[in-house]
């Protein structure tokens, strides 16, 4: 044998690229899905750690994310038995917070409860806590704040704007004209309004 045929190279082996390596085994831990009772518990304690929130709030959330019925509502149960979530404590705070913030009557907070899902009775119990002299008190209050700023009105307009206002907060009509006309009556000497040909009323 010749020195070149013993030195001549044999055939290349060709290199076989993605089977050198066993494939990675899946994590199990990855391929599971996330456990719904913890995801629907960090949901609520997320949600209440905010502020309070009624039971059907929170049942509507849970949904929205797709939580099992059978799941939400043993959870929601079990907040409620350990006093989480607590509609009745929550429609008397958000009557006393409503009313005195926003000046409110019973009729709109009654809707706004019904809105957040509230038991009728657990309002009613509620708004039994305002009683008429205190939602005529408050009217009457917004009135005289309100007065100030119509000083270059025409009274009838500034009748209007003000039944409009307490309109928009809930108070029956019949109880925001006399609101309204009284506090207009008091108010003649020392904050006179225009009468319709745009003089001071006399």
């Amino acid at each position: 044998m010749s020195t070149s045929e013993s030195t001549r190279p044999g055939p290349r082996r060709r290199r076989r690229f993605g089977s050198g390596q066993p494939p990675t085994p899946a994590d199990p831990a990855l391929d599971q899905p996330s456990d719904p009772e913890s995801v629907a518990r960090t949901i609520l304690l997320d949600k209440l750690a905010g502020q309070p929130r009624t039971r059907a709030e929170l049942a509507d959330l849970l949904a929205e994310r797709e939580i099992p019925d059978e799941v939400a509502a043993a959870l929601l149960d079990r907040f409620t038995e350990v006093g989480l979530i607590d509609d009745a404590a929550f429609a008397t705070a958000w009557v006393e917070s409503r009313h005195r913030g926003r000046g409110l009557s019973k009729r709109a907070l009654a809707q706004e409860l019904r809105r957040k899902g509230v038991d009728d009775e657990l309002a009613r119990d509620a708004l039994d806590e305002l009683d008429p002299d205190q939602e005529e008190a408050t009217a009457r209050a917004l009135v005289r704040k309100k007065l100030p700023s119509m000083r270059s009105l025409e009274r009838q307009v500034a009748m209007r704007r003000l039944l409009g206002m307490l309109a928009r907060k809930g108070y029956p009509g019949g109880l925001a004209m006399t609101v309204v006309k009284q506090e207009l009556a008091a108010t003649d000497e020392e904050l006179p309004l225009l009468n319709d040909s745009g003089l001071e009323a006399d």
